[in-house]
């Protein structure tokens, strides 16, 4: 099975998913974007920045595999961040812009990889140092499987806060294939 298509889609589907979840977050006030909802990273705010945090951190780890030094070069020169929690930017604006700019990042990325890229394993070390090896298509799942886990909190806060973000299902960016039967 070919793995390359279904990341290309998952990276489609996270690049739609975040301008829907940024472009209805935008509706309510920078107050409501930072109120304490009672989610893991607090608030809508703390969740959309926590999301940049962890796609920074894996697609710098990511930057190191073979495949991928040229495309993800571009994340070598970030900052690191130093804590999950950590605010990487204090207004929506700022961090929707980031969104954006780290969903094209990933788009390319992923573009670029090839089956045989996708069937190696990756050596990292996670934020307290531990060293591990794992599989590479593995790692990229568990990447998207991340952002879906969390965006899903956000949309759930921001029902709560009376918005909807309408149909978030990956389902939506899957092709029917009736006409090709």
């Amino acid at each position: 099975m070919e793995l390359q298509p279904h990341f290309a889609l998952m990276a489609s589907y996270n690049q739609w998913m975040n301008a829907k979840v940024y472009d209805t977050a935008s509706k309510l006030s920078t107050t409501e974007l930072a109120e304490e909802r009672g989610a893991y990273f607090g608030s809508i705010f703390g969740t959309l920045n926590h999301i940049v945090v962890a796609d920074t951190l894996w697609l710098k780890r990511f930057a190191s595999h073979p495949s991928s030094t040229t495309t993800l070069a571009v994340m070598v020169a970030l900052p690191t961040p130093a804590r999950l929690d950590q605010v990487m930017f204090d207004d929506l604006d700022g961090l929707k812009a980031h969104r954006q700019w780290l969903d094209s990042v990933i788009i390319n990325w992923i573009a670029a990889l090839t089956d045989e890229d996708l069937e190696t394993i990756l050596s990292y070390q996670n934020m307290k140092g531990v060293p591990a090896i794992r599989s590479f298509s593995s790692l990229i799942l568990h990447f998207f499987n991340h952002q879906t886990h969390h965006r899903g909190q956000i949309t759930t806060l921001l029902s709560q806060a009376g918005l909807d973000i309408e149909v978030t299902d990956l389902l939506a960016l899957i092709p029917d294939e009736a006409g090709s039967q």
